[in-house]
């Protein structure tokens, strides 16, 4: 049984012809980074916040 290989790219540039919206590859790098960047410092100041407002 031969599996369609719709989803896989043999190039970097498969990929970027692929995209939604229109989008490059460098705007997706660009704003996953943001976006991991950003629920980083969320993560780490829910974190801080606990930890101040710990009892005792």
């Amino acid at each position: 049984m031969a599996f369609p290989s719709v989803l896989a790219f043999s190039t970097a540039g498969d990929a970027a012809n692929g995209l939604l919206n229109g989008w490059d590859i460098a705007t997706l790098q660009k704003w996953s980074l943001i976006y991991l960047g950003l629920s980083s410092l969320a993560f780490v100041v829910v974190w801080v916040v606990g930890y101040l407002r710990k009892p005792g």
